[in-house]
């Protein structure tokens, strides 16, 4: 299939076996959610996308480029762009300077340019903070920050880990409600969070993974209904 494949995939942190047999797949303009309880892999699996874990067995394409092969510094040139857990801002630059910084492989000035007020538009209350340092915003303005930084780098694959961490309800719904926005303009979403009811909301497609390895998977209303799923991640 186009898109994301991920085939059979070990990673070994020395003895510790961290994925085992992983495998699953992201659709070209999908949103799909990896679901898990901490120590599940998650994060990991992003690292791994990412380039800065090694599949010690098993393939990852996009597209049908090996994206294993490549080092990490090459795969935003690919399209792929991971917005990390912890958002991790420079606190000292202003909201427009991180912004810009999304941009530093993109050898188009005026393309730069686009792609920030692209972000301003999508979410104003970056522009309406433009000249504070990153370090001064709330949580949920850090997280819009890094997410508009991410899209200043012109993804097509956006790999999102835990994005709702530390944040009031009322803000865990409005970056969900940016995500599926940002995907409804064509940009291909995975999406890692222990929020499953927020991700199940606005995921195509989910899988759960424990211990490294998917035990679960479907479309997410189904998902969202399943009692395994409800009893484990959805509080009931």
């Amino acid at each position: 299939m186009s898109g994301l494949v991920v085939d059979g995939v070990d990673v070994h942190y020395g003895r510790v076996h961290a994925l085992r047999s992983l495998s699953f797949e992201v659709g070209e303009g999908e949103i799909v959610s990896l679901l898990g309880n901490n120590g599940a892999g998650k994060t990991t699996t992003m690292n791994l996308l990412s380039g800065l874990v090694k599949a010690t067995r098993g393939t990852i394409t996009w597209n049908g480029t090996d994206l294993g092969s490549l080092p990490a510094h090459d795969l935003v040139t690919h399209g792929v762009v991971h917005v990390p857990e912890g958002r991790r801002i420079f606190s000292t630059m202003t909201v427009h300077e991180n912004l810009m910084l999304g941009g530093y492989r993109v050898a188009d000035a005026s393309l730069v340019e686009k792609r920030v007020q692209q972000a301003y538009d999508l979410m104003p209350r970056l522009h309406e903070r433009r000249k504070q340092q990153g370090g001064t915003l709330s949580g949920g303005e850090q997280q819009m920050l890094a997410i508009g930084r991410a899209l200043v780098a012109g993804p097509r694959l956006l790999l999102l880990d835990e994005p709702s961490m530390g944040l009031a309800p009322l803000i865990v719904k409005q970056v969900m409600e940016i995500i599926a926005e940002v995907n409804q303009q064509g940009t291909t979403v995975l999406l890692v969070e222990q929020n499953a009811k927020a991700a199940l909301r606005i995921a195509h497609r989910a899988y759960v993974v424990e211990t490294g390895h998917v035990t679960l998977s479907g479309p997410a209303a189904e998902l969202a209904d399943d009692p395994r799923v409800v009893e484990a991640y959805l509080g009931a």
